[in-house]
């Protein structure tokens, strides 16, 4: 199974912590673009099965539910659509807009990922956020209104001022809402974003044993309400995990489509006026992205790509994306010297047995880029 990821870099307004591509949003821009998205999908001939499609940004939700639905019926005639797909829309929860939300169910979008980051209107500003909690409430209920049951909302982690009462407010009004995954962030201070030169801001953000203890408190708090984490970030009820994601740690193929997408795939190239070029499905494929170029990208016959890496998946990398899932992996396939570490892992608490396979506790997700370094240069 393949999944096709879709970057609309497209924001009203750009918030202060975020380093992922995006430009100012432009009707006759966005209107190109999405030709440009269209005839990438016509370029790609994909011999897999696709079963779920991401639309990600940026701001996605700012496409029209028409520009939507066409791109959702290319892929149709494209490629072969598993009949229960997963179809992500991230969806910005600033002002009232449920004939919106209605209209772009009805163009098949299956599954919502609100931005609502916090509950606190005094932290959402803080964020640089231009919606209110009520908002984050609405959007929610409106969403349910249009015919959604996969619902995901955002919670950002280790924000300025968030004390134990501010993130226990936000938690409790979230878990109160009929929504399916909770995608739990910490707050990163990306070098060459407006946050990271606000030297006051920052000053007000927790230090690193508040930033642990904020995010244990969220899982307990997230699983006593029966959101079950599943990877370092994200927790579910059971059965609501985001497929689409899971790709990304299971090393499975995904095709990125628009200006600063990653892929993960393998293929033939194109032959010089080839009108397609064919993509076979392989775990732990090539990798390769698309350049941070609107123009580029909206310009070009098929979108230019940047080769990353030529090879699959190696055993060390496969693993290292494993062990952010709370499935972790077979103890067997960790080195003779990772395994001698794994005692006083355990013994520490940041990892934990789970039949013949090893993974990370809440604790060892809270630091786990160390405990994940350590097994893997092991």
């Amino acid at each position: 199974m393949t999944g096709i990821y879709f970057h609309i870099p497209f924001c009203a307004k750009k918030c202060p912590y975020c380093d992922f591509y995006s430009v100012s949003y432009r009707k006759e821009t966005v209107s190109r673009y999405v030709g440009a998205i269209l005839r990438n999908i016509a370029f790609y001939e994909i011999t897999d099965t696709v079963d779920t499609l991401y639309f990600g940004g940026g701001t996605p939700s700012l496409l029209t539910p028409a520009q939507i639905g066409e791109i959702l019926d290319a892929c149709a005639k494209a490629y072969k659509l598993a009949e229960n797909a997963e179809i992500t829309l991230e969806f910005n929860p600033t002002g009232k807009r449920d004939d919106y939300l209605k209209a772009v169910r009805a163009a098949g979008v299956n599954r919502l990922s609100i931005g609502t980051q916090s509950f606190s209107d005094t932290q959402l500003r803080l964020l640089g956020r231009t919606h209110t909690a009520e908002d984050n409430r609405h959007a929610v209920y409106a969403a349910q209104a249009a015919g959604f049951t996969n619902l995901s909302c955002d919670l950002m982690l280790a924000t300025p001022d968030q004390s134990e009462d501010v993130l226990s407010e936000t938690l409790d009004a979230l878990t109160a809402l009929p929504i399916t995954h909770v995608s739990a962030y910490m707050l990163q201070i990306e070098e060459g974003t407006p946050l990271s030169r606000d030297g006051a801001l920052l000053s007000r953000c927790p230090d690193e044993d508040a930033t642990v203890d904020r995010y244990l408190q969220a899982v307990r708090t997230l699983e006593a309400a029966g959101f079950l984490q599943y990877e370092v970030s994200s927790f579910a009820k059971p059965g609501n995990e985001s497929r689409h994601n899971l790709k990304y740690w299971h090393g499975e193929p995904y095709l990125g489509i628009g200006a600063g997408a990653h892929s993960c795939f393998s293929g033939e190239p194109p032959l010089a006026g080839a009108s397609q070029c064919r993509f076979a499905a392989k775990v732990g494929g090539e990798r390769f992205c698309v350049p941070k170029d609107i123009e580029a990208f909206i310009t070009a016959e098929h979108q230019p790509v940047e080769i990353l890496d030529e090879h699959p998946l190696d055993r060390e990398e496969r693993l290292m994306l494993a062990l952010r899932l709370t499935e972790g992996v077979p103890e067997v396939e960790l080195s003779a010297k990772a395994r001698r570490r794994i005692p006083a892992l355990l013994q520490a608490g940041y990892l934990r047995r789970a039949g013949k396979r090893i993974a990370l506790t809440p604790e060892g997700f809270a630091v786990s880029n160390a405990v994940i370094a350590e097994l893997i240069e092991a």
